[in-house]
C-alpha cells in the first residue's frame, strides 16, 4: 500500500521541463481565449491571418518570465504560497514587457495585440496554471488519502485557534493514515470560545479536562508559533496530569516547502520544558571584543566548548584555534564549519592541556588574542575516584595557559568553571575551584600592567551536554526502563547549551579581569520529577509501565547545587541573567607555592595526599558522601 502511494509521487514528480512545457500550453490557450473574449468569439479575418505571430510573441514573453522567476521549479504536489507568488511574478513581468512593446506594434505589423488582450491573458492565464497546479496537487492527496491504511484515530485538540492552528488541522485532514482526529481548539482569547473554525468548536483550555472526559482526549498539540515559555510549561503540565501526549508544531521557517506536513508534528521533549525566554546579547560588544582577532578554543570538541566555536563565526573573528584531545568529534566539528557553516579561517589541532611544550608551541604558531578555555574533566564519579586527574586536567591544565596567555601576550582568557565548585563537596568541583583561585590570583598579580583580562564563568548543568543525566534517562526509556536517580531529593540547575555559551562569550566581552561570573539558572528542578514528566512525554505511565528507582548518592555528590559560596556576595550587571560574585582576594605568590607543592604531590599519585592539600588550599571543601571524608576530621 505505501509503495502505491510512494509511485503516484514518482508519477507526479515529473520533470520539470515538462512542467515548463504544460504551462506553455495553458498560456498559450489563455491568449487564444482572451483573443476569442476580445470579439465576442467572432475573430475578424484580419485577426486570424495576424493569430500565428501574436501567440509566437506572447509564448516568448512567457517563456522568459517563466525562466526567469523558476515557476517551473517547484514539485506540483507541494504547491504552496511561495509557488503562488513565482507565478504571479512571473506572469506580471511578462505581461509588463507585453505592455511596454503594445505602443511600439506597428512596428511589427504582422502581430495583433491590444490592451485588452493583455489584460484579460494576464488575469485568465494566473487561472488556469494555479487551476492546474492545485488541482494536481489535490488529486494527490486524496488518492493518497484513499490508498493510505486506516485504523482507529485518537481524538486530538489544537491549542491554539490561529492561523497555524488551521493549517495543522488541515495537515491532519489531509493526511489519510494519520492516527488524529482533530475534536476540538482551544485558545486562551475569551472572544473565540464557543466559536466554530471550519466546523470545530474553540473551548477554554481551562475546559480541557472536560473534554477528556467526555470526548476521550489523548492527545494535544500545540500549533502557536509564538507562546509564552512560562504559558507553554503550564499548559504541558496540565496535559501531563491528564495523561494527555503533549506534540508541537514546528517553526513555519522549517516546514517542508512551506508547508506543514503530518510528520513534521513531534512529541514535545523535556528541554521545551526546561527552556526559557531567549537572551538579548550585546552583540557590538563581543564584536568589538572578537572581529579580527585570532582565538583559541581548548575543549572545542566538548558540548560547551563546540557550541562557543559555533557562535564565536558569527562575529568574524581572523582565524579560530580549536584545540581538543578527542580526535574524532574535533574532526567532525571542523567538517561542519567548513560545509555547514561556511566559515573556513580555522585550524582544529590534537593537542592536550597539560603538556605545556606543546600548547607553548601553539601560542607561539597562532598567537591567539583571545582565549575560551573549556578544556575539564567533570563527571563527579569517575574524578572522586581518580583524584590524580581532575588536578592534573582541571588545575595543572588551566595553569599552564594561563602561565602561556601571560607570556604570549594574550588579551582576554575567559575560563568556564562550574557551580561544584561553590563549597565544593567532591574533587572535581575542588580542582575547579583551585583553578579560579589562580587565574584569580594571577589577574591581582598583573592588575598594574598590560598582561591578560583572566574571568571566570560558572554554571551548573546544560540540557543535553555530554554525559548530562537527560540524554541518560532518555535512552532508559527507549530501553523500557528503569529510570535511575540517585536521591528522591536531588535537585539540579539547568539551562540550554546555546544559553550558557550565550552568556559565556557576554561576560568574556564585558569583563574588567578578575571577576567569576555567575548565571541566572532559574529555578532548580527536582530529578525525580525530570524524571517523571520524561516518562509522561514519552506516552508511558510513571510507576506502571517504567519504574524509577533509586540508587542512592554517588560519591562526591550533593543534593542540592550552589551558586554562591557562603562567605561571598554577588553585584549586578548590565545583564539581568549575569551577576558578579566577590569573592575572598588570595596572594599570588603564596596560591602559587601551595599549587607548586599540590603538583609536586601529584607524582606520588596518592590519592589521601592529593586530596588532603586541595582541602588545605579550598578550606571548604568537605567531602560528601566519599572515602575522603575521614580526611575532614583529619583536617
Amino acid at each position: 500500500m505505501v509503495k502505491s502511494i510512494r509511485d503516484i509521487g514518482g508519477v507526479l514528480l515529473v520533470s520539470r521541463f515538462v512542467i515548463l512545457g504544460i504551462d506553455l500550453a495553458l498560456c498559450l490557450a489563455s491568449t487564444l481565449v482572451a483573443m476569442l473574449l476580445r470579439f465576442n468569439f467572432d475573430l475578424p479575418l484580419f485577426v486570424e491571418d495576424l493569430l500565428l505571430p501574436t501567440l509566437g510573441l506572447t509564448l516568448a514573453a512567457r517563456a522568459l518570465g517563466f525562466f526567469l522567476f523558476k515557476s517551473y521549479s517547484g514539485v506540483i504536489k507541494y504547491t504552496s504560497e511561495k509557488d503562488a507568488k513565482r507565478v504571479l511574478a512571473a506572469l506580471a513581468f511578462s505581461t509588463l514587457c507585453l505592455l511596454v512593446f503594445n505602443p511600439y506594434s506597428h512596428l511589427l505589423p504582422q502581430v495583433f495585440l491590444p490592451l485588452s488582450v493583455i489584460v484579460i491573458d494576464f488575469v485568465m492565464a494566473f487561472f488556469l496554471l494555479m487551476a492546474f497546479k492545485i488541482g494536481v496537487k489535490w488529486t494527490y492527496r486524496e488518492i493518497a488519502k484513499g490508498l493510505a491504511p486506516r485504523g482507529p484515530r485518537q481524538a486530538t485538540v489544537i491549542f491554539g485557534a490561529g492561523r497555524s492552528g488551521l493549517i495543522t488541522k488541515r495537515a491532519l485532514d489531509n493526511e489519510g493514515s494519520t492516527p488524529m482526529q482533530v475534536v476540538a481548539y482551544l485558545d486562551d482569547n475569551p472572544r473565540l470560545h464557543g466559536k466554530m473554525l471550519e466546523g470545530v468548536t474553540i473551548y477554554n483550555p481551562a475546559e480541557l479536562e472536560d473534554l477528556v472526559r467526555r470526548q476521550g482526549v489523548k492527545r494535544a498539540i500545540i500549533s502557536m508559533q509564538h507562546i509564552d515559555h512560562e504559558r507553554k510549561q503550564a499548559f504541558i503540565d496540565l496535559c501531563l496530569e491528564l495523561d494527555v501526549q503533549v506534540m508541537a508544531v514546528p517553526p513555519a521557517s522549517k516546514w517542508l516547502h512551506g508547508e506543514l506536513q503530518t510528520n513534521q508534528i513531534r512529541n514535545v521533549k523535556i528541554e521545551d520544558l526546561l527552556d526559557r525566554d531567549p537572551i538579548v546579547l550585546r552583540s557590538e560588544s563581543i564584536q568589538r571584543k572578537v572581529a579580527g582577532k585570532t582565538v583559541l578554543i581548548t575543549g572545542a570538541a566538548g558540548s560547551i566548548g563546540s557550541e562557543i566555536v559555533r557562535q564565536l563565526t558569527a562575529f568574524e573573528p581572523h582565524k579560530l584555534v580549536l584545540v581538543d584531545q578527542a580526535e574524532s568529534p574535533l574532526v567532525e566539528l571542523h567538517l561542519e564549519l567548513l560545509e555547514e557553516l561556511g566559515f573556513t579561517r580555522v585550524d582544529a589541532l590534537v593537542a592536550d592541556v597539560t603538556n605545556q611544550a606543546r600548547m607553548d608551541h601553539l601560542f607561539e604558531l597562532y598567537k591567539p588574542e583571545v582565549v575560551f578555555h573549556a578544556a575539564a574533566y567533570k563527571h563527579v564519579p569517575i574524578m572522586e575516584r581518580i583524584p590524580y586527574e581532575a588536578v592534573r586536567v582541571n588545575v595543572l591544565g588551566t595553569k599552564n595557559l594561563a602561565d602561556l596567555a601571560v607570556k604570549h601576550g594574550v588579551d582576554t582568557f575567559v575560563m568556564v568553571s562550574t557551580d561544584k565548585a561553590v563549597n565544593p563537596t567532591n574533587v572535581m568541583g575542588s580542582s575547579k575551584r583551585i583553578a579560579e583561585i589562580y587565574t584569580q590570583a594571577l589577574n591581582s598579580y598583573l592588575e598594574d600592567t598590560d598582561g591578560p583580562r583572566f574571568i571566570t564563568t560558572r554554571f551548573g548543568n546544560v540540557l543535553g551536554s555530554n554525559g548530562s543525566v537527560i540524554p541518560r534517562f532518555r535512552r532508559q526509556i527507549e530501553m523500557g526502563g528503569p529510570v535511575t536517580v540517585t536521591n528522591p531529593n536531588i535537585t539540579r540547575y539547568f539551562m540550554t547549551i546555546p544559553e550558557a555559551c550565550q552568556l559565556v562569550l557576554e561576560a568574556g566581552a564585558m569583563g574588567q579581569g578578575g571577576e567569576i561570573y555567575i548565571f541566572d539558572m532559574g529555578k532548580s528542578v527536582r530529578i525525580a520529577d525530570l524524571a517523571a514528566k520524561m516518562i509522561k512525554l514519552s506516552g508511558f505511565t510513571p510507576g506502571k509501565d517504567i519504574e524509577i528507582v533509586y540508587t542512592g548518592l554517588r560519591p562526591g555528590e550533593k543534593i542540592e547545587e550552589e551558586l554562591l559560596a557562603a562567605k561571598e556576595n554577588t553585584l549586578p550587571t548590565h545583564h539581568d541573567k549575569i551577576m558578579i560574585a566577590k569573592v575572598r582576594p588570595a596572594s599570588f605568590q603564596e596560591v602559587r607555592a601551595e599549587i607548586e607543592i599540590l603538583l609536586q604531590i601529584l607524582d606520588s599519585h596518592d590519592d589521601k595526599a592529593i586530596v588532603r592539600k586541595m582541602k588545605q588550599i579550598v578550606p571548604e571543601f568537605l567531602s560528601n558522601n566519599s572515602v575522603f571524608q575521614n580526611l575532614d576530621r583529619a583536617h
